[in-house]
């Protein structure tokens, strides 16, 4: 039997520093169901005062390890062999600096490295589990504010579309996003404008390509990001059926997102309803819906009652509270996630 021991990356989140274990074995557990065929023993345990998780298999093979280095909180990778510790080389699959992630601020941000644990998640319940890693999985962000999502995937080399309704946002995002390339020196382009069908003023769109290094964008091995500044309950016309193979989202503690007309009156499972059927039919027959949500103001059995009323089958036992950790007194984190059959 292999043991592997994962030491935990250090956060600058004191919320997500406490919780960040926890939520790691629980990763690794959804992981090891798409990328480790043997069965996974997940722990946590501690040598010479320092705390790791311990990962035992029959077989972690080269996916499981790859699997591994890119957990949500990886600091280091150790293989056990009697009482000595061997270092095992991360084998990442970031295509872009680390501040891509971290050097945005702002009062409400999503912690990166709970958006990171979603992706893979969600990304481990679909059919195709290995496009996280391969850089072919094509990611939905419906509700991305800021583009905590965004970046994230553009870090992992993953082409990426956002929806926001909140002008300053998209702005925000757009200003921060064109600052970092340019001053990175990394190939691009954007492209910002009206977004019309049909000759109907739907919002404002922005469109990135962009590559590590010029050889990478001269030969097409592009990321594209995709930021659509319009109604994510009305996306008809705007995105085609079957395009997305995960839809990952930190659903909102407020209504912000919620149609022009009627949003301020919109609890968050009102505007889930309103707005599951467009996410489904964008979403590909074998994908994932993976939803960060507060307990307080969306309780997991009516959610996971929602999602199975618009077509899809929940992973798991929505009320297990592997995920579950207090944010402050009015958030009461959770994850979810259910696959399109």
């Amino acid at each position: 039997m292999t043991e592997l021991l994962v030491l935990v990356s250090p956060s600058a989140n004191r919320v997500y520093a406490d919780v960040a274990p926890q939520l790691m074995v629980a990763e690794i557990r959804c992981l090891a169901t798409g990328f480790i065929d043997s069965e996974v023993e997940v722990e946590a345990t501690e040598i010479a005062g320092v705390a790791y998780l311990s990962v035992r298999a029959d077989d972690l093979g080269p996916s499981g390890v790859r699997a591994l280095s890119n957990l949500s909180a990886v600091h280091a990778l150790f293989e056990r062999e009697g009482e000595l510790l061997r270092p095992v080389a991360l084998d990442r699959v970031d295509t872009y600096p680390s501040d891509l992630l971290t050097i945005q601020k702002y009062p409400g941000k999503t912690n990166e490295q709970l958006t990171r644990l979603l992706l893979n998640v969600t990304a481990a319940a679909t059919a195709r589990p290995q496009r996280l890693l391969d850089g072919s999985l094509d990611v939905l962000d419906p509700m991305c504010g800021r583009g905590t999502t965004l970046n994230v995937a553009m870090t992992y080399g993953l082409d990426v579309t956002g929806v926001d309704i909140d002008k300053k946002d998209l702005e925000s995002y757009e200003t921060f996003i064109k600052t970092w390339l340019r001053q990175h020196r990394f190939k691009h382009t954007v492209e910002a404008g009206a977004l019309r069908t049909g000759g109907q003023l739907r919002g404002r769109r922005l469109d990135i390509e962009a590559a590590p290094t010029k050889e990478a964008f001269k030969a097409k091995a592009t990321q594209r990001v995709t930021y659509l500044g319009t109604d994510t309950t009305d996306l008809a016309g705007l995105l085609r059926a079957a395009t997305f193979d995960v839809v990952v989202t930190d659903t909102p503690y407020g209504v912000q997102h919620g149609s022009h007309g009627d949003r301020i009156a919109r609890n968050p499972l009102a505007l889930l309803d309103a707005a599951l059927p467009e996410w489904v039919r964008v979403l590909r027959t074998g994908g994932a819906v993976g939803m960060s949500y507060n307990r307080h103001v969306a309780k997991p059995g009516a959610l996971a009652d929602l999602l199975v009323e618009h077509g899809l089958d929940v992973v798991g036992d929505p009320d297990d509270q592997r995920f579950r950790h207090r944010v402050d007194a009015s958030i009461d984190r959770d994850i979810i996630v259910a696959r399109k059959t």
